[in-house]
């Protein structure tokens, strides 16, 4: 380096000797004036003298000194070449020194900004990048655009610069306007390279390397299809294939590329690729090492991974070179980076050709892009800034009115203050980042520059046709430089870390599937969760911390199914949803009310059971229908089925419903779920409001309880259930009504009588509901599944028992007949009358149909009980939502339902049996379940406190003459779901009840049993 200090003082104090002289012959010769006028000329004279040195010197002497400097650059560049432990040595020592003086700087904070875009703050990318930064020690600051951020404005008045600026989604148009790359400080990272974006932006995308005539010597190993037809021909010559012995691999793999410089190129890959075989429908995530090793063997794979660093390496580094402009030499960013995407495609070969590149993080071969892919791509972009940003980026750097670039030179680069390093700042900047991410790369491993000392003949014609990459000789130095320090530590690397390849892999194999892995025996020292996914995505409250065990949330009443998928800080630790050997990712149904689902962070180090070290509690909340209550004119509008359409937040159940045809023409009208074609569905308008005058109104009681019916509901119009009043919904028979009993008809209807129940926890909630009308309270509840016997219901007058079926949980082996769970529940509840006194409801969800009855009346013959009365719970509607762990129907399916439903109705009136058709009731209104994991429930018991009385859902009816809303007494029509407190004394609870059992649904067909339990007090 050459050092002008010399000179200048020289120039210097040869000025000052003449001005003094003129100052001592000023008094005896000049004026003041002419004085003034003489130093003026003198001043303009050696202006003149100095711009002719500047632009006419001597050449030779300026030509000399640019030799001196570049010999000597050489010449240092040559010496480290020689020795890289010495060059290592002393980027370690000045790595140290300078985190000494940046650690001395107390009290100045980093600062991050963050531009959101199309994100809000709520979204776990946001959250993702506040977490790390701040783990990072950086101040961060969120903005939408990067017009609206304070500290990237250029007026702000000398506060902190920032340091690191992130553009998401949205804001990358924002970041380009704003910020100028040409200008900014060497410590200011971006999360994109202009460069790249605009190399692989283009509307020629990959064709353009193949067209450049610069690159004409190159066979870059890139998919001509990609150009489409038009440019195949005016491609490159024909990309060799490899002449294997055994089959090559054929698949498409997708891998993910983090460039940390363009000039000079250094780019890693990470270990997860999205990989799709010839033999799979859907990509998935894998890692790229365990995966080529399992496809092609340990040499296949290794020769497979080195072409895909290969190829990758060739496109950016022409994409580098053909995109720079002459004028910006050092215009560059020197600590940005962009992450890419590259699709690869192998043919039967070790050689892959690359079909695409995009310039952010894609995963659009997953089955849920959207939902497994953000959670894979956080992980990826977590591991980027763990890899790029050092541990100690806790202070910023302030530009001061003596910064200068001396300054850096002197704390950075040039002769002083580097350890004899000799380098520019750029250069000596980029080599300390390209030493931490050897030294620590994590997940990711070198792509570029190659392990090889040795230069390969693509790169000797790239620097050939872009000599400008060479920058007067120290360009392809300083690659070369790059390159023996990645030698030096791939050779160290494979020495100490040979036999312990397998364990690194395992370290950080976080995202795809490593808690599954035989023989992970690593305690979970750190059980919490770093995120907790869903989709549809949730406001929680409060926000996600690892800190906080509880949270809450609610979603709209469309939203019947929740994905949730929790990740947990440690790979060792494991997950499992409300049990200790629940699934680690689940879709649940999202039933009305509330939910509460169990998060467990578990320990399976050791051989004996799960330890349960942390558990995470998520209450949900799903509102109910919208309603519009109605305050003056209205239509009765009725339903019978109503959509299932994919208009759902869940893009997950959207996918598994498209198995689901919508052919209806109605379909624009709420028609989806169309289990009977050949009836109407959705709201249809009735002929007008019921009164007395109207000879269709119904006056008789019903003669059965599966009386086909529908819903009715007060609306401003029935072509849109948004206008309606759902808070008055009743279920209508048609040309009839089931009467409604009061509470002391009904306790005289159930003196001395005994009511066995047999099937799931949907006959139960019929059970419970009986006995909460029939005592005007609930005492005791439970969620039993074997058998329960009440013996003071109706003040000991009213006998009620129950029993489970199926027990499906069971092995088949050990499940108990349909025949031997009757037999003991009626050997339990004996004595019994062979009378209508005794009776039998028997049904469920959809496990019953024609058998099951034929076999209940020959048990009940063979006790002697035939002329009981029974009563037949039909099907009900449920496991039609994609819930993980059980069945789920499809449309089909469902369709096949409702015709064993009628079936099954059919014979049980051909025995002689009472029948309560709860398929028609729940069809109409399945999205109104409650908490359970079919969707079927349609009850819940709730637990109330012993001062209150229970918060009935009365159950209103239609009047002769009365519509929904109106109706007060007297014999109904129908039955609402809405309580009316006026009237709650009815049969509301006492004082002392301890549970009510709520659910619209279930109280409408519950209340049809109590009408034919009790038909001959009703007169019928």
């Amino acid at each position: 380096m050459v050092c002008l200090y010399s000179s200048a003082s020289k120039v210097g104090s040869e000025t000052g000797m003449f001005l003094r002289r003129l100052w001592t012959l000023r008094r005896r010769y000049c004026s003041g004036r002419l004085l003034l006028l003489g130093f003026a000329v003198c001043l303009f004279y050696q202006t003149l003298m100095v711009a002719r040195s500047r632009f006419k010197g001597d050449p030779p002497a300026a030509d000399e000194r640019n030799k001196s400097t570049m010999t000597e650059a050489l010449e240092v560049f040559d010496e480290l070449l020689q020795d890289p432990a010495r060059l290592i040595s002393t980027l370690e020592a000045l790595e140290r020194d300078r985190y000494g003086s940046i650690q001395n700087q107390a009290g100045r904070v980093t600062q991050a900004v963050v531009l959101t875009g199309q994100h809000v703050a709520a979204d776990t990318e946001v959250q993702l990048f506040q977490r790390i930064l701040e783990q990072r020690g950086y101040e961060v600051s969120l903005s939408r655009y990067a017009e609206t951020n304070t500290a990237l404005r250029h007026d702000n008045g000398g506060s902190v610069e920032w340091s690191l600026l992130v553009c998401l989604r949205g804001s990358e148009k924002s970041c380009l306007r704003r910020v100028s790359f040409s200008h900014l400080q060497p410590h200011q990272r971006v999360n994109m390279i202009p460069g790249l974006v605009g190399a692989f932006s283009d509307v020629d995308g990959l064709c353009r390397f193949q067209t450049d005539s610069r690159l004409s010597g190159l066979a870059l190993h890139i998919n001509p299809s990609a150009c489409g037809s038009a440019r195949t021909k005016l491609g490159n010559p024909a990309i060799p294939t490899l002449n294997l012995v055994s089959p090559g691999l054929v698949a498409t793999v997708k891998v993910y590329v983090l460039v940390t410089s363009v000039t000079p190129l250094t780019a890693f890959l990470h270990h997860t690729g999205l990989v799709r075989t010839s033999e799979d429908t859907d990509s998935h995530t894998t890692q790229l090492k365990p995966f080529l090793l399992q496809q092609l063997g340990p040499v296949a794979s290794h020769e497979a991974l080195d072409h895909v660093k290969e190829v990758i390496g060739q496109v950016l580094r022409a994409a580098a070179l053909t995109n720079e402009e002459p004028s910006s030499r050092h215009s560059w960013c020197l600590l940005c980076f962009q992450l890419m995407t590259f699709t690869l495609q192998f043919s039967g070969s070790l050689l892959p050709v690359i079909v695409k590149a995009e310039t952010d993080l894609h995963f659009d071969g997953l089955r849920d892009p959207g939902f497994d892919g953000q959670i894979t791509k956080e992980f990826i972009l977590e591991d980027a800034l763990l890899f790029l940003l050092p541990a100690h980026s806790g202070q910023a750097r302030r530009k001061s009115p003596s910064h200068t670039e001396t300054d850096d030179g002197q704390m950075f680069g040039g002769c002083g203050g580097t350890y004899g390093l000799c380098l520019p700042e750029h250069q000596t900047l980029l080599l300390l980042q390209f030493l931490r991410q050897l030294r620590t790369p994590g997940p990711f491993e070198l792509l570029y520059p190659a392990a090889s000392p040795e230069r390969s003949p693509i790169q000797d014609i790239l620097f050939r046709s872009f000599p400008r990459a060479e920058e007067s000789g120290s360009g392809r130095h300083f690659s070369a430089l790059l390159d023996r320090i990645c030698s030096h530590y791939t050779e160290q690397r494979n020495q100490t870390y040979r036999t312990n390849e397998a364990e690194t892999q395992t370290r950080w194999d976080k995202h795809s599937g490593s808690q599954d892995l035989p023989g992970d025996r690593e305690r979970c020292v750190d059980p919490h969760l770093r995120q907790l996914y869903t989709d549809p995505p949730l406001t929680l409250s409060p926000p996600f911390s690892p800190w906080v065990k509880d949270y809450r949330a609610e979603v709209p009443f469309d939203v019947v199914t929740l994905r949730l998928r929790p990740e947990p800080i440690s790979p060792a630790c494991h997950i499992h949803l409300d049990e200790h050997r629940g699934p680690r990712t689940a879709n649940y149904p999202v039933g009305l009310g509330n939910s509460i689902i169990n998060i467990l962070v578990t320990d399976e180090s050791a051989a004996t059971e799960p330890v349960v070290m942390t558990i995470y509690t998520l209450h949900m909340y799903r509102e109910s229908r919208p309603s519009l209550p109605m305050f003056g004119e209205h239509v009765m509008c009725g339903f019978v089925q109503v959509s299932l359409l994919c208009n759902l937040p869940c893009p997950s159940i959207c996918h598994a419903l498209e198995r689901w045809p919508v052919s209806n023409p109605r379909a624009d009208k709420d028609c989806g779920l169309v289990v009977q074609p050949d009836q109407p569905c959705g709201l249809e308008s009735l002929p007008g409001p019921l009164s007395p005058g109207e000879p269709h109104s119904p006056k008789r009681p019903c003669t059965s309880g599966d009386v086909s019916g529908r819903w009715v509901v007060p609306c401003l119009s029935c072509a849109d259930n948004r206008t309606c009043d759902w808070r008055e919904v009743a279920w209508q028979p048609e040309g009839c009504y089931h009467p409604l009993l009061d509470l002391p008809q009904l306790q005289d209807c159930m003196m001395y009588r005994k009511v066995m129940f047999i099937g799931d926890s949907t006959n139960r909630g019929m059970m419970y509901f009986l006995m909460e009308r029939v005592n005007s309270s609930l005492e005791d509840w439970g969620k039993a599944h074997d058998s329960l016997i009440y013996r003071n219901v109706n003040q000991g007058h009213t006998h009620v028992s129950y029993s489970y079926y199926p027990q499906f949980w069971l092995e088949q082996s050990h499940r108990p007949t349909f025949q031997r769970a009757l037999e003991q529940l009626i050997l339990r509840s004996r004595p019994l009358e062979n009378s209508r006194q005794t009776v039998l409801v028997a049904g469920g969800v959809q496990w019953l149909n024609t058998n099951h009855l034929r076999i209940m009346r020959e048990v009940l013959g063979r006790e002697g009980l035939q002329d009981i009365m029974v009563v037949v719970k039909s099907l009900g509607m449920g496991f039609h939502l994609p819930v993980d762990g059980i069945r789920s129907l499809s449309l089909r399916g469902v369709q096949e339902l409702y015709r064993e439903n009628s079936n099954i109705i059919t014979a049980a009136k051909h025995h002689g049996y009472e029948v309560i058709d709860t398929f028609s009731v729940t069809m109409g209104r399945y999205k109104e379940f409650l908490q359970g994991q079919c969707a079927c429930h349609f009850h819940e018991v709730e637990k109330l406190p012993f001062s209150k009385a229970p918060l009935h859902r009365k159950m209103k009816h239609l009047r002769h003459g009365e519509e929904p809303g109106t109706g007060t007494s007297g014999t109904g029509t129908g039955y609402s779901d809405q309580p009316t407190l006026q009237h709650q004394d009815q049969w509301g609870g006492s004082n002392s009840s301890t549970y009510h059992v709520r659910g619209a649904v279930n109280q409408v067909y519950s209340q049809i049993l109590l009408s034919r339990l009790c038909v001959r007090d009703t007169g019928n």
